[in-house]
């Protein structure tokens, strides 16, 4: 039983007077989510007085937009709406703060709260399209059901996208074509209340030719045509698209006349993203020009500049709005901060990230100069992330243990609500530096199995409790893989090592034997999979490309990397295979050598391998990552992309370290010999397609390489140190990729770095 003071069990909700449609809603939104979770269907219409009631009034007094005032005396609770969206974020908080069971609803005793939002804007987009992991399986009612779930969280904005972006035309999960169901989300948008706003990126080659406007203008008012609501159109300025500022600009001011033909009060809003610096200039050119037809600025990813400098340069008129990813953990704008290369390979792009410390960090960074944000999201792995943002852009300095509490009881339940606060957490920290070290990856999926036994059908079948034991189960299942892997590579080298006595072939041979372990944790992969289809008959979760259809293992399809090598051992076979040919022993016997002896720096040296949270003691980390959360400064994991490295690779070539833009990436060594002469290997791998143009230089003043293009990206190239750069004891190494160019900001890309000291014959 819940031993709460107030019962609500039996209560009427009273709407206030002639109410407005948002109005209506709020008291319709509060009936249905109790009753879901309950059982008990409250009555609406006027209470008796002595029965319990919830009331819901305008605030005579009005007060901040959207804010409201939930106070209770005696049996009742008073929900006093500043507007009507006030009213509905008062219901909203309500709900947050009931606690719902099976046939019992009850409030803490004395409750009462006044509030309103720091944040002007909260929203986050939701995109109807094929890539995403599972909004393109989402009927109407899903649609409006997860809309509500936002809007019961503080969120009062929703982004849509239109039928043509950069995505296939069509998707074997629409339930609905594209455009019907655009027409039905904005409508469902606006049934709360809430504000629509559609991403439309300008897609076609060449907006110089008038005929190809005519057809964008004629494209584009068709959407604007059919949407019963729209409040402003952001247009990136790349990914996708790419048309120079000057064009772009006469573009949108044709298309913002477009637009208010259909929606008179409707804004025009662009973003940067994308521009080499070159048209970076040019687009803070026709800002000082203050263009009357548009109305805001957007800060996202591939913007090379940081938000505060977006504000310090683009006039005070206009208004700043962020589009945050937070949907990606890896070639993203927000990449998790020293993931291992494990999760990099299993989990990859899109998988299931509660990652509410970052996102904290993230908002508190980039929220001061804007008014909010809409977040960019491609699918429900990201659910948890969009709930911390809605909840901490009311409220910055809420306590963040506390919105997770508020998360697990009103999704999940109140018996579960600090298990699942506390799982959250321990989720984001699973991802926390190396996998092999962390052994809370085993505690965090105990506690979870705990909450597992303990729950009935309506939290096994919760799609939500399902992601956090997906999640939990996966992630134990790595590290046991990985503990499993790690093992056998160093038992298999430990048998190299013998080669010398036992001969090449016979060490080789006994070293295959040994990485042909068995698998480790056959159980936790069937729970993998068990709950991988769960997710997909709740909430259409595409966790695999041939059992559920995903468009690519990168786009979530987390289930077909489960088999992805932990070690080294597809490496080693290949190398193996190329030793056996060698003509002669001593040639076979300098390559085994060459193996087991990979991370030795010999005599003086040092070893970095710079993608591995274990085994970067050089990289330098000039702020912490909440004053940096873009790596616009400080240097951050990045790993190959997963479809692109083929299984004979190192892992150590497929982890590395990057900085964002034209952020140096630096290494600081201390306490060197200053009578030695130095030398620095390097291995370059990285992103195959990324801009690999590198200047190195030591110590800010000796130039070790000029810009060069990376040609080889596996083959080791040596450098000697000027040995003035090493008297002091001290070096700084520094890498910079050429500066200026358009994307997505990554390029200076390290894999492997040794620095050696030079044997005083070789000098």
């Amino acid at each position: 039983m819940l031993l709460l003071a107030l019962d609500l069990s039996g209560a009427t909700v009273v709407a206030p007077p002639s109410p407005s449609p948002v109005e209506a809603k709020a008291a319709q939104v509060l009936i249905e989510e109790v009753e879901k979770r309950t059982r008990l269907k409250w009555q609406s219409g006027t209470a008796a007085s002595t029965a319990p009631a919830i009331l819901l009034r305008r605030n005579p007094a009005k007060g901040p937009a959207e804010g409201y005032t939930i106070r209770t005396e005696a049996n009742r609770v008073e929900i006093l709406g500043n507007d009507d969206r006030g009213m509905l974020f008062g219901v909203g908080r309500l709900l947050r703060e009931l606690r719902m069971d099976r046939d019992q609803v009850a409030l803490p005793d004395g409750f009462s709260t006044t509030s309103a939002p720091k944040a002007k804007l909260r929203g986050h987009q939701l995109g109807y399209r094929p890539k995403t992991n599972s909004y393109d399986g989402w009927t109407a009612a899903m649609w409006d059901q997860y809309i509500r779930d936002l809007a019961i969280f503080g969120t009062n904005a929703i982004e849509l996208i239109p039928p043509r972006s950069d995505d296939a035309p069509d998707s074997p999960h629409f339930p609905a074509p594209q455009m019907p169901m655009m027409v039905e989300m904005s409508r469902i948008t606006a049934s709360y209340g809430l504000d629509v706003w559609v991403w439309y990126p300008a897609m076609d080659k060449d907006y110089t030719d008038p005929a190809t406007v005519t057809k964008a203008l004629d494209e584009w008012g068709e959407v604007f045509r059919k949407l019963p609501r729209i409040d402003a159109v952001m247009v990136p300025g790349g990914d996708p698209g790419h048309t120079q500022p000057k064009v772009l600009f006469a573009l949108l001011e044709k298309q913002a006349a477009n637009l208010r033909k259909y929606h008179p009060k409707a804004q025009m809003w662009v973003s940067p993203q994308g521009f080499s610096k070159e048209w970076m200039e040019e687009f803070f050119a026709l800002m000082k020009q203050e263009p009357k037809w548009l109305d805001g600025i957007v800060h996202g990813p591939q913007v090379s500049v940081s938000l505060a400098d977006l504000r310090r340069l683009v006039p005070q008129r206009y208004p700043i709005r962020n589009y945050p990813d937070i949907t990606h953990s890896m070639h993203c704008q927000f990449a998790v901060p020293d993931w291992d290369v494990a999760y990099s390979q299993t989990q990859a792009r899109e998988p299931i990230n509660p990652r509410p410390e970052d996102m904290r960090a993230m908002l508190k960074h980039d929220l001061p100069p804007t008014i909010g944000f809409l977040t960019y999201s491609e699918g429900c792995n990201d659910d948890v992330n969009k709930f911390v943002w809605s909840a901490l852009g009311w409220d910055p300095d809420a306590d963040l243990t506390g919105v997770l509490r508020e998360f697990g009881r009103y999704f999940v339940g109140p018996r579960f609500e600090e298990g699942v606060a506390q799982g959250l957490l321990a989720l984001e920290r699973n991802w926390r530096g190396s996998l092999l070290a962390n052994a809370g990856v085993e505690q965090t999926l105990l506690n979870f199995q705990s909450m597992e036994r303990e729950a009935g059908p309506q939290q096994l079948l919760n799609w939500r409790f399902q992601q956090m034991l997906y999640r939990a189960y996966y992630d134990a299942l790595d590290r046991r893989r990985l503990v499993a892997a790690a093992a056998a590579e160093n038992h298999a080298m430990e048998a190299l090592r013998t080669a010398p006595r036992t001969g090449a072939a016979a060490a080789i041979a006994e070293a295959e034997q040994i990485l042909k372990q068995p698998e480790a944790g056959s159980d936790l992969r069937l729970r993998v999979f068990q709950l991988a289809e769960a997710l997909y008959q709740s909430i259409r979760m595409q966790l695999s490309v041939p059992l559920y259809k995903a468009i690519s293992r990168d786009r979530g399809a987390t289930l077909d990397n489960i088999d992805a090598p932990m070690n080294n051992r597809y490496w080693l076979t290949a190398r193996f295979a190329e030793i056996r040919k060698l003509e002669y022993e001593q040639e076979r016997l300098k390559a085994i050598d060459a193996i087991v002896n990979w991370t030795n720096p010999g005599l003086g040296g040092f070893y970095d391998d710079l993608g591995n949270p274990a085994m970067q003691p050089h990289l330098y980390r000039p702020v912490p990552y909440g004053e940096d959360p873009g790596n616009l400064r400080s240097p951050r994991n990045g790993f190959a992309r997963h479809s692109m490295p083929p299984n004979d690779w190192r892992l150590s070539w497929i982890d590395h370290a990057e900085v964002m833009y034209d952020g140096p990436l630096e290494m600081l060594y201390t306490g060197l010999d200053g009578s030695a002469q130095y030398r620095v290997r390097i291995i370059y791998s990285g992103e195959r397609n990324a801009t690999r143009i590198q200047r190195l230089t030591a110590n800010g003043q000796y130039e070790v390489h000029p810009f060069r293009k990376l040609e080889n990206p596996l083959e080791p190239v040596e450098f000697d140190i000027p040995k003035a750069a090493t008297a002091g004891g001290q070096l700084r190494l520094k890498w910079e990729r050429q500066p200026g160019l358009a994307g997505n900001g990554r390029g200076n890309q390290v894999a492997e770095v040794w620095l050696l000291r030079v044997p005083r014959a070789q000098k």
